[in-house]
């Protein structure tokens, strides 16, 4: 799958501290249980990526229950290190601090939709500036919310990396000054914070930053750098309901079996109803079975050494000859030629 398939989507981590946010402000769950890919199925594994636009409506929420800046200031308490999942990590165990940021940055699409946000850093003599680009489309209190928060989970890794707080030499907001800002001052510990700048980014002396990080362990950064790109390319994106049916057929495959009625009982359903949900897409039950077999049959082929035999009982089949006609129907060559020709392609990759 490719990365472009992830954009508007975000992980489940970040999603799933959201959501805590709204459990600690005390927003009813009725209010955001039915967004899409908010289903503790979902939630609860990082293997799926909720779409933004439902993260969005949370944020909403939190920032009707309590000013932005006390939204910001909290989630940042909430994102205890790990609870962002291996990007938490690729910051954290790079040689030097400046080192990890610049690693978060371009692995921010395992935690984050890269097609909205960046971080963006910069170094300028004896100063480093991090800044927080985001394009997503939200209300004025949601964007400094986000953006507020964003800059304090900065900072806090990277004091969490160097075993002790760092304080940045300033803070700069794109919003207007908020009627009270000590949350922000308790956020960043400091008072040296502006408002109404063109982009908000935090600022820190390069000498913190550019230190070796206390305890680094040779090696470990590359290996991290490694899991995210395979934590993003693994990971299952939500658009929109087609993408929730889809992934409950995998699970129902994967656990009790691949059937009309244990994918409705998952869903909520009745079978006669998800097939009338699948006609009003434009697909039907037997297309998106032959969809989830020739995904997983590709998938074995090209990345493990399993028997054919073996793989044809891992997709459901009676026997190695319906695999066949299945691989030969729809890529024109039998599964030992397509085994190759994937096995070659991953190499060259």
């Amino acid at each position: 799958m490719s990365r472009s398939t992830k954009d508007g989507t975000t992980s489940s981590a970040i999603t799933r501290l959201t959501v805590d946010g709204a459990t600690l402000l005390e927003v009813a769950p009725a209010d955001y249980a039915h967004l899409l890919g908010l289903a503790p199925e979902h939630l609860h594994d990082d293997r799926y990526r909720p779409p933004v636009t439902s993260v969005l409506q949370v944020w909403e929420l939190l920032t009707a229950k309590a000013p932005w800046p006390e939204v910001a200031r909290l989630l940042v308490r909430r994102s205890h290190l790990g609870a962002l999942g291996v990007w938490d990590y690729v910051l954290t165990s790079a040689p030097t601090l400046l080192d990890g940021i610049k690693d978060a940055s371009t692995h921010l699409g395992v935690m984050a939709d890269v097609a909205n946000e960046a971080i963006e850093v910069v170094e300028n003599g004896r100063q480093v500036t991090i800044t927080h680009v985001s394009r997503a489309d939200s209300s004025y209190e949601v964007a400094c919310a986000r953006r507020a928060y964003c800059l304090g989970l900065y900072q806090r890794r990277l004091s969490e990396a160097a075993r002790r707080r760092l304080v940045p030499v300033r803070v700069s907001l794109a919003a207007e000054t908020p009627r009270d800002h000590t949350p922000l001052v308790e956020l960043y510990g400091t008072r040296s914070i502006d408002f109404k700048a063109p982009l908000s980014s935090i600022t820190f002396l390069a000498a913190d930053l550019c230190a070796p990080v206390p305890y680094a362990a040779p090696g470990l950064s590359v290996l991290l750098r490694r899991q995210a790109e395979l934590a993003l390319d693994a990971a299952i994106p939500l658009h929109n309901w087609l993408d929730v049916f889809r992934a409950a057929v995998r699970a129902a495959h994967t656990e009790d079996g691949m059937t009309l009625c244990s994918v409705a009982r998952r869903l909520g359903l009745s079978p006669r109803t998800l097939q009338r949900r699948l006609e009003e897409h434009g697909t039907n039950w037997r297309d998106q079975v032959e969809d989830v077999r020739r995904e997983q049959i590709t998938h074995l082929l090209r990345n493990t050494d399993l028997s054919m035999e073996s793989i044809a009982a891992r997709a459901g089949y009676a026997d190695t000859r319906a695999l066949r006609r299945a691989v030969q129907r729809w890529y024109g060559h039998t599964p030992a030629v397509l085994r190759q020709s994937l096995t070659a392609a991953t190499r060259k990759a």
